[in-house]
């Protein structure tokens, strides 16, 4: 009996005790651990990305939504008050080499890259650094980057941030911190290989391409795991020494579609920039590159398709399963790729509502596919087009124009579009109120002629056509017409396949697009300034300047209410280095790497415009003209790709006609031959020049600069 009332007497003691407690934990509050956990850095997760329009402030992705349409919901900035825009702050870079990335805002957070694949974390209301990655790729690799060592933006995904950089490496990064989490080589170490293309997320992967066809690489896709870096699949775009044994049954098929001993020079077919992904069809597009080398003539002599070069390639993005594909070069011999910008949209054609696939690639035609079959809907020429005469809808075949195969006939022809498209890599972006895609398109022809004494080059490109020896005289194509170099802002109708209106520019090369829903286009260009057009008419309703040239395309974000549209400007790329005469004819333009964030009322303002670099006299001209000749052929093909075509800088890397490098030839040839300034890219060339050969680029750059020295 006692023990029992004591214990009753415990326990009524206990329950009194607890009930205090409770009461006096209800005035309290919360410990910390109890409290709504923040948002991670960099949190983007499957759920946000599925409603990513119900948080427009924020840039997701790289193309904002897995659509890849690039059209904002943001309208605070609008057709009636743009002219209030203002610059609210600027981030200088410290790469002085061409900027193309895309940045993505998340929570207020810019993650953007620049050149050399560098990474930044800026605070995307005030543009404060809030830390820098930098990835160390050694200068060197500027030697296989065809087209410069820029980079166009990262992905960011459950608090990490992912970058291919240029020497071949996927790099996961602390998105809070900006530390290294892991990295993988997904090249060969000692290969051909570049990165310059953003990762994209599908599945809870990475998905990277790479890029080297002008070095005689085998294109491939690789996805790998996001949280461990393991490899998930790779699929390859082009198939291997049928030897070896094929990968899978689509490598089986393509194999079919080419002739000869191609693998011995790669093949090519390089998926360095496009991915889209679809969700909902959990399908995953692949955009291919161009052959390697060029003409199909030198790789796959007995014609053929070559599968799948310049394609759309469906796959499942958990294993990389081939679904479906469509080509848009059969046997591709112009360098006209298929990894231009793809962007999904669901149309209402001939009365039936589609999911299409649309693409604006090189060879100038604009292609609508059913995105779920791969159906081509319809491809009409956006641009001068002379290599086809159109696009049979029900073969999904170009028809071409006899003769434009230059390496069959053995005929140099100028032909348009020329490699760099009537749309290059520029994103072009879709507006689903008015139901245009506003496209960056240019037109610049070219001559093509076959090398036919093609030998593998140990350095620099391998393309297989011979640019340093034209003759005088080319026979053209019937209708290569319009205005050559020039550039142009089009706004395409993909449900009526006409052109609804044009903005033309003065030069070619201009910078990406963004659409918003205050009605507004906007698009940097090679005339350094960054301009707002109506989305409807194309009427010009502001600029600002940028103080150099700008390739990379807008975007546009809120913090605090505040709606801000940032680019990242900054000259360089293809164009820049190689054309120098046609794109740069004053030689006056400069790379001023920025990142350029604007808002409505902001007054900010850029500090003056550094002079242009002083240039030397020429020295005298005391080459021959046979070793003139020469100096020639070896610098349009070791040099020209970036320091530009006829010793004619596009005012990115040095003016070799105004550097003191070419008064003294013992120092020219430390550079050419010993490599002496290697840790800057200018790596050494004795494996393919002697001291002659040398000798003679030297007297032939000294001619040029005495052709065309101002007074």
């Amino acid at each position: 009996m006692s023990r029992f009332v004591h214990n009753t007497s415990t326990a009524f003691l206990l329950v009194v005790i607890g009930i205090a407690l409770i009461a006096c934990k209800r005035s309290e509050p919360p410990p910390a651990a109890l409290a709504p956990a923040p948002t991670p850095a960099g949190w983007v997760d499957t759920e946000r990305v599925a409603n990513t329009d119900s948080e427009p402030e924020n840039w997701l992705l790289h193309g904002r939504t897995p659509s890849e349409q690039r059209h904002s919901l943001l309208d605070q900035v609008n057709i009636n008050n743009v002219s209030e825009l203002g610059l609210a702050w600027r981030f200088d870079l410290d790469t002085n080499r061409g900027q193309q990335a895309s940045p993505i805002i998340v929570d207020g957070v810019m993650y953007t890259t620049s050149a050399w694949s560098k990474v930044q974390a800026l605070d995307a209301a005030t543009g404060e650094l809030l830390w820098q990655f930098d990835p160390e790729v050694s200068k060197t690799w500027d030697v296989k980057s065809c087209c410069g060592v820029q980079n166009r933006g990262a992905a960011v995904w459950e608090g990490h941030v992912f970058v291919g950089t240029i020497d071949g490496r996927l790099i996961s990064i602390d998105a809070g911190t900006g530390e290294m989490e892991w990295q993988v080589q997904t090249t060969e170490p000692d290969g051909n290989y570049s990165i310059t293309g953003a990762p994209r997320i599908a599945a809870g992967k990475v998905i990277i391409g790479n890029g080297g066809a002008e070095y005689l690489v085998r294109g491939y896709v690789t996805a790998y795991d996001a949280i461990t870096g393991a490899q998930a699949w790779r699929f390859w775009t082009v198939p291997g020494n049928p030897a070896d044994g094929f990968e899978n049954e689509a490598m089986k098929m393509a194999a079919a579609t080419w002739s000869g001993e191609w693998w011995k020079h790669g093949g090519g077919g390089t998926a360095w920039d496009s991915f889209a992904y679809d969700p909902e069809l959990d399908l995953l597009y692949i955009g291919t590159g161009n052959g390697s080398p060029w003409p199909r003539e030198l790789r796959s002599p007995g014609g053929g398709d070559n599968l799948f070069l310049a394609s759309i390639v469906a796959v499942r993005p958990d294993t990389g399963e081939y679904v479906w594909h469509y080509q848009t070069v059969p046997g591709d011999t112009w360098d006209y790729t298929a990894v231009q910008h793809m962007i999904l949209a669901d149309l209402e054609i001939d009365g039936r509502l589609r999911k299409v696939i649309m693409q604006a690639p090189k060879n100038g035609f604009f292609y609508v596919l059913d995105r779920e079959t791969g159906e081509l809907l319809s491809a009409e020429a956006i641009m001068p087009v002379n290599w086809a005469t159109h696009v049979d809808l029900e073969t999904g075949r170009p028809v071409e124009t006899p003769g434009a195969r230059y390496d069959e006939t053995g005929i140099p022809r100028k032909i348009t579009p020329g490699p760099d498209g009537a749309h290059n890599w520029h994103p072009m972006a879709y507006n689903p109120d008015t139901g245009l895609v506003y496209i960056p398109a240019q037109q610049i022809p070219m001559t093509y002629q076959l090398d036919d004494v093609f030998d593998i080059q140990p350095i620099g490109v391998n393309l297989g056509i011979n640019y340093w020896q034209m003759p005088e005289e080319v026979e053209e194509l019937p209708e290569a017409f319009g205005p050559e170099f020039q550039g142009h802002l089009i706004a395409w109708d993909p449900v009526r396949r006409q052109e609804a209106w044009r903005v033309t520019h003065t030069t070619f090369y201009n910078g990406g697009v963004l659409s918003t829903a205050g009605h507004l286009v906007f698009q940097g260009n090679t005339d350094e300034e960054l301009v707002a057009y109506n989305a409807g008419t194309g009427e010009r309703l502001w600029s600002a300047p940028t103080q150099t040239g700008v390739i990379a395309p807008p975007v546009t974000y809120a913090v605090n209410g505040e709606q801000y549209i940032a680019v990242v400007v900054g000259w360089g790329g293809a164009a820049p280095l190689i054309m120098g005469p046609d794109i740069n004819p004053k030689s006056d333009k400069q790379n001023i790497s920025r990142v350029l964030a604007y808002k409505l009322g902001a007054n900010g303002q850029l500090p003056p415009k550094p002079p242009l670099p002083q240039r030397i006299a020429p020295p005298e001209d005391i080459g021959g003209d046979e070793q003139i000749a020469a100096g020639e052929m070896h610098y349009e093909r070791y040099c020209a790709g970036c320091h530009g075509i006829t010793a004619f800088s596009g005012g990115v890397l040095p003016d070799l006609r105004f550097s003191p490098m070419i008064t003294d030839a013992t120092v020219f040839r430390s550079v050419v031959l010993e490599g002496v300034r290697q840790e800057r890219g200018m790596v050494s060339f004795s494996g393919v020049l002697g001291e002659a050969d040398a000798e003679a680029i030297r007297l032939y750059v000294i001619r040029r600069a005495n052709e065309t020295a101002e007074p």
